[in-house]
């Protein structure tokens, strides 16, 4: 069993640092900068666990809802550092991570701090006065609520995108990066969130460079105040690239809260789909964050009925204000499935695949502390730091409906295979999608597509067998004369967490007739479990104790490997496949605070969850 509560230290500790965890089986783990190939030919050798979607207290809503630490905090917590969070705990990582994006939201970057410490800029202004003396007078939370009204409606006194204000905060946010920057160590990307909002629909965006200071520090942060359409966006990127010769690109989020306009077959503008729109698109968003605190974002039932993990911490309530309830219709244009088949669609029509995305996951904490740990989660604001009360505090109300804190999700991170801890490495392996994201856990998978994989290859060098017999993920298989594609896929259990379930294959592809469609395939999973009539493999069961959240991985495997033939190929559709993994449950972050605090929790908050990664697609196309 594992006793992952230590009640004879303090409940600050407990909350920030993660208690050793030991399973009673064997574990075979590589760590995360050990190389798992004895090949060294130019191939990836390596997984790295970031978070490219952090915030700090520059962030205009992150600063207005209580965080009071900064750039510094970030990245030594990243480096697993202890640092002393907003409401005084002590935070630490019980594990480093590999890299750090800070995304702080470009417009209104840096006012919240401006007004705590009475900027004369900004004092010139009666709202300043007005904001900078509830702050004075602990009234903060005031100040946040009629702070980013006033934003939303447009009725700001002050220049939110202030030119002096903006290059000083940027400045800050470049320098820090290259202060942290440790090639071969740790990789701080130099970044910022683009804040698209249209009539309360999310489009966001992360944008990260691959470049330093030098082509950086110049080029100012693109606002939603200038444009929230996301090919204004990409000109300013492009902009970017044509005078520095460097490197960017973009991601977006959130597609749950954009009531359905993430991922539509029409521009912002309502003009259909052209090839033009379609190859700017995926040149500058290889990427999709998959999950992260508000929701997970592969899947939901309504799309999806046949695969009973998709209900998986999902946010159907509405958009981002929730100024406008969700409605199953709504659904299609916001699920990251949904979108790889509408994809697929576009490509016969168009050409170019504008979905053809691979997947990540990050936090978009606003805490400044970049965790996705279920025993070490610090809420998505500083004003829901660990307590016995924040499971019942409102995350976002609205007349339409409600989310509450204990709804918030401890995820994810984005993994990526590359041959070295660089700017350089890391970067390319997005650009090239070699990356997978996860809810948390750590998980090591690697997913590999062609048409010559045997069970002999998954003995000996079985990832240079993979690299030279077909692609990774994130790669394309072309017609394969008669034969069907075969996979290569191994899964690697996290050690502080769960054992892992079963490893799936998710395909997509479509009809002549232009028809799209999905399965979800049980390829590999613990124990002498046998698929069922229908194809599916039982449930692995739940060995999680509610009463000191311990929990038994006996129920499932350390590691899961197999060569997977697709028994369905039809060698003249467009398809694609992705690998999803499922852990056994374990606790949720609800029940760590249960029992820590001794809350008294409602029957509907859930105390466990099923911990999965997601990786990158393979496509396959017939031309």
């Amino acid at each position: 069993m594992k006793n992952l509560l230590l009640f004879s230290i303090s409940v600050a500790v407990l909350i920030s640092c993660k208690t050793e965890k030991k399973s009673e089986q064997n574990i075979i783990h590589s760590n995360t900068h050990d190389e798992i190939s004895a090949s060294d030919e130019g191939y990836a050798t390596n997984v790295y666990f970031g978070d490219t979607h952090l915030h700090t207290e520059l962030s205009m809503d992150a600063g207005a809802f209580g965080n009071r630490i900064g750039l510094d905090e970030a990245y030594k917590f990243a480096k697993g550092d202890a640092v002393t969070s907003s409401s005084g705990l002590t935070a630490k990582l019980s594990r480093p991570l590999d890299f750090l994006v800070v995304a702080d939201h470009s417009d209104g970057m840096g006012i919240f701090q401006a007004l705590f410490n009475k900027d004369e800029w900004i004092m010139k202004y009666p709202q300043g006065k007005k904001w900078s003396k509830l702050i004075e007078e602990g009234k903060g939370g005031e100040a946040a609520i009629d702070l980013i009204k006033n934003f939303s409606q447009g009725t700001m006194e002050m220049n939110p995108i202030d030119p002096t204000l903006m290059r000083s905060v940027w400045d800050m946010t470049v320098d820090a990066a290259e202060k942290y920057n440790e090639p071969g160590k740790f990789t701080a990307f130099i970044g910022y969130e683009w804040t698209s909002l249209i009539a309360g629909n999310n489009l966001h965006r992360v944008v990260i460079y691959r470049d330093n200071e030098a082509k950086t520090r110049g080029h100012i942060p693109y606002t939603n105040t200038q444009s929230s359409d996301p090919e204004d966006l990409w000109t300013n990127l492009e902009q970017y690239e044509k005078n520095t010769n460097g490197q960017v690109l973009a991601i977006p989020h959130n597609g749950n809260l954009s009531n359905g306009i993430m991922f539509m077959e029409t521009a912002v503008d309502g003009r259909d789909f052209d090839k033009t729109y379609v190859d700017r698109r995926i040149q500058w968003e290889p990427l999709y964050e998959i999950t992260q605190i508000k929701g997970d974002g592969e899947a939901h039932p309504f799309l999806s009925p046949n695969d009973e993990f998709a209900d998986f911490e999902n946010w159907a309530f509405g958009n981002l204000d929730l100024s406008v309830a969700k409605t199953n219709d709504m659904l299609k244009g916001e699920y990251a499935r949904e979108a790889l088949k509408t994809g697929l669609k576009l490509k016969v029509k168009l050409g170019t695949n504008p979905y053809k995305f691979g997947f990540i996951g990050s936090t978009d904490s606003h805490t400044t502390l970049a965790t996705a740990d279920q025993d070490n989660f610090f809420g998505k604001a500083s004003n829901v730091e660990p307590s016995k009360e924040r499971w019942h505090h409102p995350f976002i109300t609205s007349e339409k409906a409600s989310i509450m804190t204990w709804q918030t999700v401890a995820s994810g991170y984005a993994a990526v295979w590359a041959k070295e801890n660089t700017r350089a490495s890391i970067w390319d392996a997005m650009k090239r999608k070699e990356t997978y994201g996860t809810t948390g856990s750590r998980m090591q998978i690697r997913f590999f597509g062609g048409w010559d994989y045997t069970n002999e290859d998954l003995k000996g060098d079985w990832v240079k067998t993979g690299y030279t017999k077909g692609v990774p993920m994130g790669g394309d298989i072309k017609n394969g004369l008669n034969k069907k594609p075969s996979f290569l896929i191994n899964a690697l259990m996290d050690p502080e967490y769960g054992s892992l379930d079963r490893v799936q294959v998710v395909k997509g592809w479509m009809d002549a007739d232009g028809s799209v469609h999905e399965k979800v395939f049980d390829v590999a999973w613990s124990g002498d479990r046998k698929k069922n009539k229908n194809g599916k493999v039982p449930s692995v069961g739940n060995s999680v104790n509610l009463k000191d959240a311990s929990w038994d991985n006996s129920i499932g495997a350390t590691e899961l490997s197999k060569v997977w033939i697709d028994p369905e190929f039809d060698p003249t559709l467009e398809a694609f496949y992705y690998v999803r993994v499922i852990e056994i449950p374990t606790p949720r972050w609800t029940l760590y605070d249960k029992i820590r605090y001794g809350a008294e929790l409602s029957k509907e908050v859930p105390l466990t969850m099923t911990q999965r990664g997601y990786t990158s697609p393979i496509w396959y196309s017939p031309n």
